[in-house]
């Protein structure tokens, strides 16, 4: 099974209140970038799990728009700026055992995300997520860790 997880787009730096941020213009077009990119890999999600952000809710509902995605969206507690990447690996592998996906999205922030990709990769590479990057991970479901198969960025494509 593959596993995307994805920084959310350019979040509008004028609000003070880290949860109500909502995504800038350029935020907008950072995930639409992102979403042709997936849609010419041919990517569909079984599922989306996102953070209760506002920018993270925001991109999320645009990929998904974008990509005419029927995939659910679960909003998760777990995967906020400050979330354990532990948890949530535990989590999403308490998940996987009981559903049978082929691609699951989750869309977070820095420095969950690249934490998240050290801990459920072999690799346990951390880079640093420009706005709305993807990074893809080709998951083991037995190992419960997988190889890095892509980190790509808005940037790759203009």
């Amino acid at each position: 099974m593959n596993i995307f997880i994805m920084r959310h787009g350019d979040a509008d730096t004028k609000v003070h209140i880290d949860d109500q941020r909502p995504l800038t213009e350029q935020g907008i077009l950072e995930v639409k970038v992102m979403a042709k990119w997936l849609a010419n890999e041919n990517v569909e999600f079984d599922a989306v799990f996102v953070s209760p952000y506002l920018r993270a809710q925001q991109s999320a509902q645009t990929l998904t728009t974008e990509l005419n995605a029927s995939a659910v969206l679960h909003t998760l507690d777990l995967i906020t700026p400050a979330g354990s990447a532990s948890e949530v690996h535990d989590y999403l592998d308490g998940t996987i055992a009981l559903e049978r996906y082929n691609n699951i999205l989750i869309v977070s922030h820095m420095p969950l995300v690249s934490y998240l990709l050290a801990e459920m990769s072999f690799e346990k590479s951390a880079p640093i997520f420009s706005t709305a990057a993807i990074a893809q991970i080709d998951y083991n479901t037995k190992l419960m860790a997988g190889h890095i198969v892509n980190h790509v960025c808005p940037g790759d494509f203009c």
